[in-house]
């Protein structure tokens, strides 16, 4: 008796376990789902970044422009004065 008992506990527990390791269809769909909403976040953040860079790199070409032509007019201003 104990034999049969203790047989219908281990398959019983077998299957529990089995079957809680089961993926559902719905688990799959949200996994996706989650994963496509990640993906663009990541996608959205890097164009952002890419932008923020080029703005930058634009601003720092603009300030070296500057900073040369000031160079220049200081060298012809001293060049003019010997």
């Amino acid at each position: 008796m104990k034999k049969v008992i203790l047989s219908l506990a281990l398959v019983l527990a077998m299957g529990v376990s089995l079957t809680s390791c089961r993926e559902t269809k719905k688990d799959a769909e949200t996994t996706v789902e989650d994963a496509t909403e990640q993906v663009e976040e990541a996608a959205d953040e890097a164009g952002d970044a890419m932008e923020e860079a080029a703005e930058e790199t634009g601003e720092a070409v603009e300030e070296a422009v500057e900073e040369g032509e000031e160079a220049v007019e200081e060298a012809v201003d001293s060049l003019t004065q010997e």
